[in-house]
């Protein structure tokens, strides 16, 4: 048996230099969260996070709930915690049982001010925020709802020998913008129920790019820690592309060349083969007509094509998904077809996300 990830969420610093949601702390608060599990098992244990933290990160109580019971997570045996600055920390083993596709319900209480939180900024899931120690209430008492994961990074499982993890590492159209808030309609929730064995976890951050930081990370940069050390892992997707093209106009900052983006893919796959991995590529999908500021440039979409058929031919890769033929518009390539945006002409709507999980050959994801 081995412990591996069933369930995995990237986190960014509420300091980001772009902000696309309000960073918040926590005081004398309990925090409830849904995470739905891509894989599952009979133990698991949580993993608490205080990565960008600048003030010592206190959980009094910690408990979690699945179709199964309850169990109160423990941390070296105590039931209270502090995870200092830019530290993690993983509760000890719970005996109880999470099937895969299910929820879990993480509750934390904070009693002290936390300062502003390391979180998961667009994870189309609400959190349930109220004052006071509630984790062991069936239902939190006034509670404000907040679309956003604070403090955790992801549940592991314990699974026999041999089980097989993919991880898709990528943008917001991983980590499901445009999709329906508590729907679970993210691609790769998608993408999950298509497959008979093995899961992929989600390491989508809205905003990230390959060669920049900016909204969390960049992905060269954050590989080593939010891919490599999952045990299992057998296959990474990647999609990226769309935040290197746009962002620049809406920042001010120089525009990334398509050449530049090649480069960055080339790296990104020498690492995973050097671990390794087989390394399953998006095409970038189209966002002309974004309704956001500067994200939709002529130079920017120029970019998109000549990178997309560098993509289609090259043999980087182990294998292309093309979500960009997926859902485009026929009549127009650069655009999203109308029937797939999520309305703001740069996400997918619960269809596209669909669309795009049904794009992976899965007999290119033979987990």
């Amino acid at each position: 048996m081995i412990w591996t990830a069933g369930f995995r969420t990237a986190v960014i610093s509420p300091y980001e230099q772009i902000r696309f949601t309000e960073p918040r702390g926590f005081a004398d608060q309990t925090v409830r969260q849904v995470l739905r599990m891509a894989g599952g098992g009979e133990r698991l244990r949580v993993r608490l996070t205080n990565r960008y933290g600048r003030a010592p990160l206190t959980v009094a109580a910690a408990r979690v709930a699945t179709e199964h019971g309850q169990a109160v997570l423990t941390f070296d045996g105590a039931g209270r915690l502090t995870v200092p600055p830019g530290e993690e920390a993983v509760s000890d083993p719970a005996d109880l049982p999470v099937a895969p596709g299910a929820d879990l319900v993480l509750s934390l209480y904070l009693p002290e001010e936390t300062g502003l939180a390391t979180y998961s900024h667009k994870p189309a899931e609400l959190a349930h925020v109220t004052g006071g120690d509630h984790v062991a209430s069936p239902v939190l008492p006034d509670a404000e709802q907040v679309e956003a994961r604070f403090y955790v990074s992801g549940v592991d499982v314990l699974v026999p020998d041999g089980t097989a993890v993919a991880v898709a590492f990528g943008d917001s159209w991983f980590e499901g913008v445009g999709s329906t808030i508590g729907a679970n309609n993210r691609s790769v929730d998608f993408l999950n129920r298509r497959l008979s064995r093995g899961w992929v976890v989600n390491q989508g951050i809205a905003g990230n790019r390959l060669l920049r930081d900016g909204v969390g990370e960049h992905a060269l940069a954050r590989f080593d820690r939010d891919v490599l050390p999952i045990p299992g892992l057998t296959h990474v997707l990647v999609h990226f592309g769309i935040n290197d093209l746009g962002l620049p106009g809406m920042s001010g900052e120089a525009p990334v060349t398509a050449g530049a983006l090649i480069e960055g893919f080339t790296a990104l796959a020498r690492r995973a083969h050097g671990a390794g991995l087989k390394i399953l590529a998006a095409t970038i999908g189209p966002f002309a007509g974004a309704v956001y500021p500067g994200i939709s440039t002529p130079e920017g979409l120029a970019a998109r094509r000549e990178v997309n058929d560098w993509i289609r031919t090259t043999d980087t890769f182990d294998a292309v998904f093309d979500v960009a033929r997926a859902v485009e518009d026929p009549e127009a390539p650069d655009r999203i077809h109308p029937a797939l945006d999520s309305g703001d002409g740069m996400h997918l709507n619960d269809k596209g996300a669909q669309a795009m999980a049904e794009a992976v050959n899965l007999q290119t994801l033979a987990l």
